[in-house]
């Protein structure tokens, strides 16, 4: 039980770090354009003896203030927290608590993961004695070169903000630094703070201060007016503008702006993976994804566009095909982002403000201006170009054929709803999609690609489930993906959360297998088959179930072999009460056109093998069309 100390002085309230960092967390709030909301209102702990008795029983005290998850693997608790803020708009947050050792290096690649799509996550490992009674204790690394270093060191280069809480007294600091970097859209990602175990543990006098609500405003900072002068002033210099709309769309909530200044201005509109949704898919200036994994149309526009205006885009390699694929010898940038980094790229005019206080801005600073009619026509005809490309690959003529993975894609939009979300991550569906799938809402595209991280998409739809209650989410994954980290369906069990997994077996890694025969790499590592005595690959898959290992974690599970059963299974589960799983086997046969743009990865510069010469020679001639932009 906490005390309230006697005295004169300030009132404090007796309790212990863990105790006292639970009832802060708990008063926690955001507020934007007027609205507030709780900022971290769950935790998600796997425990072990570096936090079970010290946040373990926190949460036991004040299970009132904070709901507690249970995961079962600590990288998959900080997707399904990634999931859960991503769809929340970054306005709400989960913790997530581990043990030391294992519990905190597992957490790794998903801070990883959060730092680098700008997502706030709150890690809170559990460490080695501060006191040190016993040293070295169990699971501690002992370092030559350091008596403080900790495994929990790992995570500060994939943090954003961290500090390791050696006395109760930095909590306080720690704590409002913590809160400063995750509620900040320019600055936000995974913030650590490491828990010694006998710390946790230990009783303080804290100011009451200190726990009561805490409003932190996410504000929408405004262009410079010069900055913004000079932006309109390029923007009605350009003949061939084209706008790539990234993830920052999305953050910002700025939809309606980026529409409304399409509207006025017929300026075309790309999306990166993290930008699809920004526009409806059939307004009439989205053109669809854009670099390596995009529509012809789009890349065809960044081809020639003599004026690219990123807004919240990060300009990864996909994007620009590895430099490859903005082509026009007078091209020139303009950056619309809330990070001064991001709004530098590419030697670019930057205007540096929120997304949609700059669209807002930038709109009226354009008024009357417009497109020339010859460039809507001409973006419109592509659009109708591409459209019946990706209608010819998502087509299901036959109901007795085995589907393609452009088909399972096509049955699926054809049963979501306008507001289900779909969420993807890695292997060559993330391709696939950015390609043909045709958004309806804002979030219905839910796209890690960040880190492109194979096992993200279970515990990513848990966590958007849990941020939409009422939200139907489907979680895509291939086999190779499902073998990473299928262990939080049990979560999904235990919690009764109705997400569907969608479960593509075509019994391969099919998009890295790709990738090496491209290379020169001869799909070496890639089969999912039996090894032969001479050390080849037989024609056999493997005799791997996947559906009846997803059935045994709790899943009710549909099997589709045709086109037909798989119609029937989705709408089966679009319905369904409790976590489900539809399992199809697809046609391995690529069916999606292939990429409209470059991607570099660098092959062997000498070898013996005819393939890899091949690959080389072609890298070689694809590698000189790369430009830096000045």
């Amino acid at each position: 039980m906490s005390e309230l100390s006697p005295g004169t002085g300030p009132a404090v309230e007796r309790l212990t770090v863990a105790q006292a960092l639970v009832r802060f967390l708990a008063a926690q709030y955001t507020e934007r354009d007027s609205v507030r909301r709780r900022f971290v209102e769950s935790m998600w702990g796997v425990f072990g003896h570096g936090n079970v008795a010290g946040v373990g029983q926190a949460l036991v005290e004040y299970r009132d203030r904070m709901r507690y998850l249970q995961g079962r693997n600590e990288q998959a608790m900080v997707h399904a927290a990634v999931g859960f803020a991503r769809h929340s708009g970054r306005l709400r947050a989960q913790a997530v608590t581990t043990s030391i050792g294992p519990g905190a290096t597992n957490l790794v690649t998903g801070a990883a993961l959060a730092t680098i799509n700008r997502i706030p996550v709150l890690l809170l490992p559990g460490d080695v004695f501060a006191t040190r009674p016993a040293d070295p204790v169990l699971q501690q690394l002992e370092h030559p070169s350091g008596g403080d270093v900790s495994v929990n060191d790992a995570l500060r280069p994939v943090s954003r903000w961290f500090d390791r809480i050696s006395r109760p007294e930095q909590l306080i600091p720690a704590a409002l630094q913590a809160m400063r970097v995750l509620t900040d859209p320019a600055e936000t990602g995974a913030v650590t703070l490491a828990l010694p175990q006998d710390v946790q543990a230990e009783a303080h006098d804290w100011p009451v201060e200190f726990f009561a609500e805490r409003v932190w405003r996410v504000g929408r900072p405004a262009p410079d007016p010069d900055a913004l002068a000079a932006a309109a002033a390029a923007v009605r210099a350009a003949r061939r503008p084209l706008i790539v709309a990234g993830g920052g769309v999305h953050h910002s909530e700025a939809h309606d702006a980026l529409r409304e200044l399409v509207d006025d201005t017929g300026i075309p509109v790309a999306v990166t993976q993290a930008g699809t949704g920004a526009l409806r898919h059939d307004h009439t200036s989205e053109t669809g994804g854009i670099g390596h994994t995009g529509t012809a149309v789009a890349n065809s526009l960044a081809r020639h566009a003599d004026l690219v205006i990123g807004v919240g885009t990060r300009y990864t390699d996909f994007t620009t095909a590895s430099g490859t694929l903005f082509a026009a010898e007078d091209v020139r940038f303009l950056n619309l982002n809330i990070t001064s980094h991001d709004a530098h790229k590419l030697a670019a005019l930057p205007l540096v403000a929120d997304a949609r206080a700059g669209l807002v801005a930038l709109r009226a600073a354009l008024e009357g201006h417009h497109v020339e009619p010859a460039y809507e026509a001409e973006y419109a005809a592509g659009r109708a170009d591409w459209e019946a490309v990706a209608g010819a690959a998502l087509a299901t003529p036959e109901d007795a054929s085995r589907p393609t993975q452009a088909q399972v894609i096509g049955l699926l939009a054809q049963t979501v709803g306008d507001e289900d979300v779909v969420v993807n991550a890695a292997g060559s569906l993330p391709g696939d999609l950015h390609k043909l799938w045709r958004p309806r809402s804002p979030r219905q595209y839910h796209l890690e690609y960040g880190y492109s991280c194979m096992g993200y998409e279970i515990p990513a739809a848990i966590g958007v489930r849990l941020a939409a209650p009422d939200t139907p989410v489907w979680a895509l994954v291939g086999d190779g993906t499902y073998l990473m980290m299928p262990t939080e369906l049990v979560t999904a069990v235990q919690e009764r959360l109705p997400v569907t997994v969608v479960l593509v077996q075509n019994h391969g890694y099919a998009s890295i297998g790709g990738l090496s025969e491209a290379t020169g790499g001869e799909r070496l590592g890639t089969a999912f088959r039996y090894r032969a005595p001479d050390g080849t690959f037989t024609g056999d898959p493997l005799p791997v179930d996947l559906a009846a290992n997803a059935a045994s974690l709790g899943l009710a599970v549909e099997r589709a072999s045709t086109v037909g059963e798989l119609r029937a299974a989705l709408a089966w589960a679009r319905t369904a009460k409790g976590p489900t799983c539809v399992y199809v086997e697809t046609d391995p046969e690529p069916t999606v056109p292939a990429a409209q743009a470059w991607w570099d990865v660098p092959v062997a510069e000498v070898s013996r093998r005819p393939a890899a010469r091949a690959a080389a020679a072609e890298y070689r001639q694809l590698r000189s069309t790369r430009r830096h932009h000045l």
